[in-house]
């Protein structure tokens, strides 16, 4: 699983790094139609945002429509990676993002810190490992059976020394990810709403320009 998504997550990076390429070229091109007054220039940024328009439609509608398989696959993927962790020696992609993910938004595992349980890593060995970047730094200092170094890896095991209650947070990053949405979807939509409305003024100024220019296509010619 691992190896299969991260060529996919690479494969997605290079996308949308295009489409922002495209994007900016293209509104070149509309502000070069507007100046020089080209018509075909403003039809065809006209054409492109509705283009862009329907696809952002698209992708919310079926956002909406499949949030719990989206949610599902990707609490498969996160689960692999869990599995998986540590097993292959240095870190992947995926394993340093999901470090990255637990530490910021104060979170371990995708349902519970049980999830860390089905790593072969920590069901085999005695000593007592949990993921670093799951810490709870409060927990860590009030429990005092646990490891006394003031170093708090962000990756990899850590242990806890004698004890076996791991000090970690123990709230799942699902539903830290739902809550975060749910807390700040007002913000989310506003943004939405506000980038679709801005897209329908362009579309709709660039079409009156288009609509006012003369018919003949000699505007080029005027400026050479």
């Amino acid at each position: 699983m691992i190896g299969s998504s991260v060529p996919t997550l690479k494969v997605w990076s290079y996308v949308f790094s295009g489409v922002g390429i495209l994007t900016m070229l293209l509104g070149f091109l509309g502000c070069l139609g507007s100046l020089k007054e080209i018509k075909c220039l403003l039809g065809f940024y006209f054409a492109f945002l509705l283009l862009l328009f329907s696809a952002q439609i698209t992708i919310g509608v079926l956002v909406y429509t499949q949030r719990n398989s989206l949610s599902t696959r990707l609490g498969t993927i996160v689960e692999s990676v869990i599995k998986d962790y540590g097993l292959y020696g240095n870190q992947t992609d995926l394993e340093e993002g999901w470090d990255f993910a637990q530490e910021k938004m104060q979170c371990c595992g995708w349902y519970a810190p049980e999830d860390w349980q089905k790593n072969p890593k920590i069901q085999n060995t005695s000593a007592n490992l949990y993921p670093c970047s799951c810490q709870n730094v409060s927990a860590f200092h009030t429990n005092s059976s646990t490891n006394s170094s003031t170093e708090y890896p962000e990756a990899g095991f850590c242990t806890t020394g004698a004890t076996k209650k791991w000090p970690v947070y123990q709230t799942g990053c699902m539903n830290t990810l739902q809550a975060f949405l749910l807390n700040n979807s007002i913000t989310i939509v506003g943004v939405c709403i506000g980038i679709a409305l801005l897209e329908l003024f362009v579309m709709t100024l660039s079409m009156c320009l288009c609509r006012n220019l003369d018919q003949n296509y000699n505007k080029l010619a005027r400026y050479s």
